[in-house]
């Protein structure tokens, strides 16, 4: 059974015969080369109070960047800090400011630069206190400190001291008079303080470590003891005249965690203890922390290894003494909420939970743990961005009715109707950032194939205040190629268990396309439970390469299968649960045999699909595990095997391969690398800290076991996202190009 209802035409462009005649067709050097087709952004720091923000823009000179203090109603402008103020003793030049903060006292501001890539982000550097009142420009860490080596430095309560990482260790260096005291010690490299190990900072979105109290009289930190966690090694072959060993801790699924405690600094006497929570530390996993207003306690999250429970407890620093406020379960899985709200007393806090199976805002009450259902209704709050007790009320993203867009809602408490703030009129990708009291945004709105527009708007009632990025240039650069149709429909397949199931899709089309001749397809993938790639929102350069490949004569399809990452309720995302591999996969085939059914002008002599990452690994299980359907893949990236995946991500959707070895044996692509009769192309980067280059080389040994021709391009020493060198992207996107043009030939027939 199949149905398809186009639900949606998302763009079908029609210019005149002038503007055809000078189309300019799009390259891979134009899309990823040229910054023809770079959409500008729009960002703010909000005060902590009030509706007012702090934004960086271009000085008088244009010489540097001047930080200035809006209010959003009005657009009245306070200069806080010019360009010119920014110049220390021994420069010529203003300091680049990369990100800032002001000090609580808002007579300081702390500068971010000269910033390193960390892993996955650039969260090393330099940092500098620009006092407003003497107009002196400071570099923290002392003169003998080396350049980037400060992490995630921040205002003490009392505007005093600042607190950072430097090599594993915090640190609290007075403003005025320069000196530097060291809070932790390490014996070893194996021990960490203040941030985190690798796979606390991938998987659980942890990599600032430590907090300080809010009269500033305790810090609050991780401390990661990785001695027994197996060691990972990467060879850099290129950069040194011998290679070079890059060598750090990686739980892989099944293995040795760190062991993880909660550490309590107090200021005033120099003593550090450390949480006796109860259980093994090297399985679970302290999430986040959250200091409770007006108190010395904090509330801490910490979920179970197998990640189906978060206890929350509630501790104070001051004696260490702790107790379970309450604990959120579910059958498969939980996540750390980040979306903590407080009321005015303290005595109540929001939290985001799935325990009616859809993800909803509740209330909790920190004496008693009882829990408030504040967002009724067969829907899931995708984003909390404010709550007002006084008024009952909260604002939140949602899309009730439409698992591919975005919008923001107001729910009153007590009322079961939710109302939609966004304009109707308005249909696609919303995003928000809210004031700190709720009335005020920038709000970010896209479309499919349309870029980002960014506005200033009042709350509740949307009102446009100002805009702020248009990108016009960019969709009028756009509006300039090849016109194509492109829309997103919705296919019913069987869900495997007697009953059918709905899955949302896109396609993209040729120019001229003709539905009388048969086209060649390609199918983008991701598949696992992190993502999604059927949104109605701007994609950038992903989107303009898929276009290319439409002016080249290819449909191009994407589709969501269950366990992707979309608003349609718990069951859905948790139909993925132990069987990662085999449900993405089956769904992903059943959709595209639906499309196939419904589309004749689909040659299916001619599949290809492609992803990268998780989006890797569903295109070696769609080659693998459906020959018959998809005859070409491009796989980037991807985990061939999941016993070889990192504790955190797998064990939280496959269990452990003890618990679950079918679901391993089954899910894992390399199982069924026997099955290959098409084309597959694999790229890897050597470097990927991520998904290991040694799981690459394990399919590769298997399919040559099995006597099945591929191909393969290994980037030396690219990480996960093989970006790292010169002409990188634009190399990449050519052979994979060039493989498709090769092996999947495109136009109609």
């Amino acid at each position: 059974m199949y149905r398809m209802g186009f639900i949606g035409l998302i763009w079908l462009c029609s210019i005149p015969s002038l503007a055809i005649a000078q189309q300019k067709p799009l390259t891979v050097d134009r899309i990823f080369d040229s910054g023809e087709f770079r959409a500008a952004g729009f960002s703010v720091n909000w005060m902590p109070t009030g509706n007012r923000y702090f934004v960086k823009q271009p000085g008088a000179s244009n010489n540097g960047d001047d930080i200035v203090l809006v209010d959003p109603r009005t657009s009245e402008q306070t200069t806080l800090i010019s360009a010119a103020n920014l110049i220390p003793e021994d420069g010529a030049d203003p300091i680049d400011i990369e990100s800032f903060q002001v000090s609580p006292d808002k007579n300081k501001v702390l500068v971010f630069n000269n910033s390193r890539r960390v892993w996955r982000y650039n969260t090393r550097g330099d940092f500098w206190v620009v006092d407003l009142v003497s107009g002196t420009v400071r570099k923290l860490g002392g003169a003998d400190t080396e350049e980037a080596t400060l992490m995630f430095a921040k205002f003490s309560p009392d505007s005093k001291s600042v607190a950072y990482v430097r090599d594993r260790n915090i640190y609290v260096e007075q403003i005025e008079s320069g000196q530097i005291r060291q809070i932790t010690q390490t014996q070893t490299d194996d021990i960490i303080n203040g941030t985190s190990d690798w796979v606390y900072e991938e998987e659980l979105d942890l990599r600032d470590g430590f907090q300080w109290s809010e009269d500033g009289q305790q810090i609050v930190f991780w401390r990661f003891d990785t001695s027994d966690v197996g060691v990972f090694t990467m060879i850099n072959n290129t950069d040194e005249l011998y290679p070079k060993l890059i060598r750090f801790q990686y739980p892989k699924v099944g293995t040795t965690n760190s062991a993880v405690s909660i550490g309590i600094y107090d200021m005033v006497s120099g003593d550090t203890k450390f949480l006796d929570l109860p259980g093994d530390p090297r399985e679970n996993y302290p999430a986040r922390i959250n200091w409770i207003p007006g108190t010395d306690q904090f509330l801490l999250q910490r979920l179970n290894r197998l990640q189906n429970t978060n206890t929350v407890y509630a501790v104070d620093a001051k004696s260490g003494q702790f107790r379970t406020v309450f604990e959120d379960r579910d059958a498969a899985w939980v996540d750390a909420c980040d979306w903590i709200r407080w009321s005015p007393d303290g005595k109540q806090f929001s939290f985001i939970s799935e325990r009616d199976g859809w993800k909803h805002i509740y209330l909790v009450d920190l004496d008693t743990g009882d829990l408030q259902l504040l967002t009724p209704g067969a829907f899931d709050v995708i984003e909390l961005f404010h709550i007002d007790l006084e008024n009952r009320s909260c604002i939140f993203l949602a899309s009730p009715d439409d698992p591919k867009s975005r919008y923001l809602y107001q729910q009153t408490f007590g009322e079961t109707e939710t109302k939609r703030l966004t304009p109707q009129e308005q249909s696609g990708w919303h995003a928000y950032s809210v004031s700190a009291d709720g009335s005020n945004a920038v709000h970010t709105w896209s479309q499919f194939g349309a870029p980002p527009m960014i506005e200033t708007v009042s709350l509740p009632g949307h009102q446009s205040i100002q805009s702020k990025v248009s990108n016009a240039e960019l969709s009028q650069a756009i509006d300039e190629l090849p016109p194509i149709k492109q829309e997103f429909f919705q296919v019913e397949i069987d869900d495997g268990a007697g009953g059918s199931l709905t899955i949302d899709g896109w396609a993209m089309y040729p120019p001229k396309f003709d539905a009388a001749k048969k086209y060649p397809a390609l199918v983008y993938v991701y598949g696992e439970p992190w993502g999604t790639t059927v949104a109605n929102r701007w994609d950038g350069n992903t989107y303009l390469w898929h276009r290319m490949l439409c002016e080249q004569g290819y449909i191009v399809l994407s589709f969501d299968n269950r366990g992707a990452k979309c608003p349609r309720g718990a069951a859905w995302r948790k139909a993925i649960y132990k069987k990662i591999g085999i449900i993405n996969a089956a769904d992903q085939a059943a959709a595209l045999s639906a499309t196939l059914q419904r589309m004749p002008f689909i040659d299916a002599q001619r599949i290809g699909i492609w992803g990268w990452s998780g989006g890797g690994s569903s295109t070696l299980n769609a080659l693998f595990q459906y020959p018959e359907l998809y005859q070409t893949g491009i796989s980037v990236a991807p985990v061939p095997d999941q016993r070889y995946y990192d504790t955190i991500y797998q064990e939280r959707y496959m269990q452990t391969p003890t618990l679950n070895p079918q679901g391993f044996r089954e899910g894992s692509p390399i199982t069924h690398a026997k099955n290959l009769q098409g084309n597959l192309f694999l790229i890897h980067g050597t470097g990927d800290d991520n998904c290991h280059y040694q799981t690459m080389e394990l399919l590769i040994n298997e399919l040559i076991a099995e006597d099945k021709p591929f191909q393969m391009m290994a980037y030396p020493n690219r990480s996960h996202s093989i970006r790292e060198y010169e002409n990188t992207t634009p190399h990449l996107r050519k052979m994979m190009t060039n493989y498709l043009l090769e092996r999947l030939p495109p136009g109609p027939r």
